[in-house]
């Protein structure tokens, strides 16, 4: 708002605030202010807007102009100076809380053969995907995961982990997704470093996908009880089969064509209270119709190239490039190949949307559900 100035948020229309400045009133404004208040007219068309008016902004983030500089980092610093090795993205209308998008961190991690990461717990949520390497390894509260490209792993809040890559590995990169921006925003984060630095793998490797991996059945045994899922690992291979079982015998969806989300096996919610994540599969040439919801998403393209439409504007990706989709902004997506198909993971805040009852989305109408270029 404008120095001495209060009515910069004024609307004419019946049931919102439309109060003019005076003299008389600045000098009250004035005087509330020295006492840490304000009139709340003077603010309520702002801060309770018609609709959702995100501060983000679409960005792309072309995997070939980062990589090197994500490798560079490599070179200059080691995984016990800097903690974690991250090159994070930083949307332009959230770089005040360092989000990629909307309540959303992400980041690209990398680290090299032999290279082992200090353990370490937060309040954050926290997934990775898998983008380049081999013999990348995670290990969360004794759990050890052998990982391979395009396999999403969790690291649930208030657990202990770290991430490494065998002796006889390669380089490895991966992308982070993280809920940090909103647990600050909570005043909620705690953060502790495991006492001996790393821990103990305490359960044969890969033992979550053993028990829980395989599809519709649950252990009889297994007796979890907490918030997050039970697999930590979600395998590409059997993940893109779904997709192309599913593309075999449905239509699939308008708006986001083959999609399904990773679920928690032990419950059917998501893997996680505050983010959700999925894969998407746009069979070759295809294009969807627009559409928006409430919900910040950030997408990593995991397979193929194509674009996607997002408030008008056409933004074009290829594989490993990540883009987001601010909340409520109308996006539509568009498959380039004619001969095979494109994969897009996407993780959210879609729990957090849903839980108490914010989630609302739209289509659009005109031009046969497309939008217009602009």
């Amino acid at each position: 708002m404008e120095a001495n100035r209060y009515d910069a948020y004024r609307e004419d229309t019946a049931g919102r605030a439309n109060v003019a400045d005076s003299p008389e009133r600045i000098a009250y404004y004035q005087d509330l202010a020295r006492l840490e208040t304000g009139a709340l007219w003077t603010v309520a068309n702002k801060i309770e807007p018609w609709a959702p008016r995100s501060a983000s902004v679409p960005v792309v983030w072309r995997y070939q102009e980062l990589r090197g500089h994500v490798l560079r980092s490599a070179e200059l610093v080691s995984p016990e100076e800097a903690g974690r090795r991250v090159i994070y993205l930083n949307n332009p209308g959230r770089r005040d809380v360092a989000a990629a998008v909307g309540w959303l961190y992400s980041g690209l991690q990398v680290m090299r053969p032999g290279e082992l990461a200090s353990a370490h717990k937060h309040s954050h949520s926290a997934l990775r995907f898998i983008m380049e390497g081999k013999g990348a390894f995670t290990v969360v509260d004794g759990h050890k995961m052998t990982l391979g490209a395009n396999d999403f792993v969790l690291t649930p809040n208030g657990t202990w982990h770290e991430h490494g890559v065998a002796e006889d590995g390669t380089t490895c990169i991966w992308q982070d997704g993280l809920d940090i921006p909103l647990v600050n925003a909570f005043e909620a984060g705690f953060y502790a470093v495991h006492p001996d630095l790393n821990q103990t793998v305490t359960h044969p490797v890969d033992d979550t996908s053993a028990l829980w991996g395989s599809a519709a059945l649950r252990p009889q045994t297994a007796g979890w009880t907490k918030p997050y899922s039970p697999l930590f690992k979600y395998e590409w291979e059997p993940t893109y089969e779904a997709l192309r079982r599913h593309a075999r015998v449905s239509a699939g969806s308008p708006y986001d064509g083959i999609l399904m989300e990773y679920t928690n096996p032990a419950t059917g919610g998501p893997v996680m209270p505050t983010i959700g994540a999925s894969m998407q599969l746009l069979r070759p040439g295809e294009h969807t119709k627009a559409h928006r919801h409430t919900g910040s998403f950030l997408y990593q393209v995991a397979k193929g190239s194509g674009f996607s439409v997002i408030d008008g504007k056409r933004y074009d990706w290829t594989e490993r490039d990540i883009f987001c989709v601010p909340s409520w902004a109308v996006h539509e997506h568009a498959n380039l190949s004619s001969n095979d198909d494109a994969c897009l993971l996407c993780f959210n805040d879609l729990p957090v949307m849903r839980s108490p009852g914010l989630y609302r989305e739209g289509a659009v109408k005109d031009n046969d559900g497309h939008q217009k270029l602009i």
